[in-house]
């Protein structure tokens, strides 16, 4: 790393930051006046060798829901390293000081090389479940709400409320900013991809209260039979019943329609329960949220657990030294408490085991099996496993 140098970025570094990101991701990109407004230089790292750029990493402010509460977490995106300056120090000096700098107990992303991460602490704590779905087949629920199609600009309060209130009931869920808002419903002609323009559908419940939202794209299509229009389901928030049921009842039954996608399912996804024909969503699960605990006290400190526990346990972190050591972990229903001791360990693990439960997805016993997760304290491994797992699935609904 001699060659080069790691900086922190200023305002005008932006049109070079993303032209080296896009380049390395291979697509062609340029900044809008929103997109200057959302960039936070002082989150945003880059590697320069002599005048150019080389290598860049950011960081977004924004919150997630974790079991039992909603903590800050920096949204770590935009990696990337110029295909001349690849196998050269640069990704993990640049992710390196990322980690130890964030202010946030824990950072998490989407991987687009899932290899890349681990190397670095994240663990995968996320899986998300693409639909493709056979709409001739699926069996659609009924539903007597009716759903209305609106003007974003009449609702963008409402929808913001309804998102926190997912936030509350799900683990994974990224909140957003007024400008972050702004940035998600920005509807540039340029990407849509051959698909219509984007429809807001919301239910209201007796009250009149918008409860339930979805965003969809339609794509014209014609097949050996006739019509056969693909849905592009893009986000459903409906954290109530008869909103979910409703807005789903509505996608699944457009005219002239024969599949419809939606990418951004959780693995325990309710609509598995309203169709009459399950096979007819055909299904792909994979990573979506990892997780990188950059404050071991601090990160278990701040959320919940779904049964009482007191473990010591032994971590290990390659990247921040003071993540390693012994941390005693007790929790109730109503309290939670974690500091360092010197007690002997109940488990042993790293921060990439830590990452990969922290949002209740998975349980320390699948990573005991391969010895990942030591138990020292005969039924500690029952218990934390227990402890970490949470009722619902987490589940990311955006890629940032």
């Amino acid at each position: 790393m001699t060659d080069f140098a790691v900086r922190q970025a200023v305002a005008e570094d932006l049109d070079q930051i993303d032209a080296l990101f896009g380049g390395a991701m291979m697509f062609e990109s340029s900044v809008d006046e929103l997109g200057r407004s959302m960039f936070e230089p002082e989150r945003a790292l880059v590697a320069t060798d002599g005048d150019e750029f080389v290598g860049t990493t950011r960081a977004l402010t924004r919150d997630l829901s974790v079991p039992g509460a909603v903590v800050p977490a920096a949204h770590v995106t935009g990696v990337g390293v110029r295909a001349t300056h690849r196998r050269r120090g640069l990704m993990s000096a640049l992710i390196s000081r990322q980690l130890r700098e964030v202010p946030e107990a824990i950072a998490v992303l989407w991987a687009s090389e899932p290899g890349i991460y681990g190397r670095f602490g994240y663990g995968a704590a996320a899986f998300g479940t693409s639909y493709e779905i056979d709409l001739h087949r699926v069996g659609p629920p009924s539903s007597s709400g009716a759903v209305q199609q609106v003007a974003i600009d009449n609702v963008t309060k409402e929808l913001a409320e309804l998102l926190r209130k997912l936030q509350e009931r799900r683990p994974g869920i990224s909140g957003r900013t007024e400008l972050q808002w702004k940035g998600r419903l920005e509807d540039n002609p340029e990407h849509r991809a051959g698909r219509s323009a984007r429809h807001v559908l919301v239910h209201r419940d007796e009250q009149g209260t918008v409860d339930g939202y979805a965003f969809w794209r339609g794509k014209m299509n014609w097949g050996p039979t006739g019509p056969a229009n693909e849905v592009y389901v893009e986000e459903l928030v409906a954290p109530e019943p008869d909103a979910y049921r409703a807005l789903w009842q509505h996608l699944l039954t457009l005219d002239l329609a024969a599949t419809l996608n939606f990418g951004y399912a959780a693995v325990d996804e309710p609509l598995q329960q309203l169709v009459t024909t399950p096979t007819a969503l055909a299904r792909r699960v994979k990573e979506s949220l990892w997780v990188r605990v950059t404050d071991v006290a601090r990160a278990l400190g701040q959320r919940r657990y779904s049964v009482a526990v007191d473990l010591v346990l032994d971590l290990t972190d390659d990247v921040i030294p003071a993540n390693a050591g012994r941390f005693r972990l007790t929790a109730d229903s109503e309290t939670v408490h974690c500091e360092r001791t010197e007690d002997a360990a109940d488990l042993s693990l790293s921060v990439n085991e830590l990452g990969s439960v922290y949002l209740g997805g998975r349980g320390l016993a699948e990573f005991a099996a391969t010895g990942r997760v030591v138990e020292h304290t005969p039924g500690s491994l029952a218990l934390a496993t227990a402890a970490f797992r949470w009722p619902v699935a987490p589940v990311s609904i955006e890629v940032f």
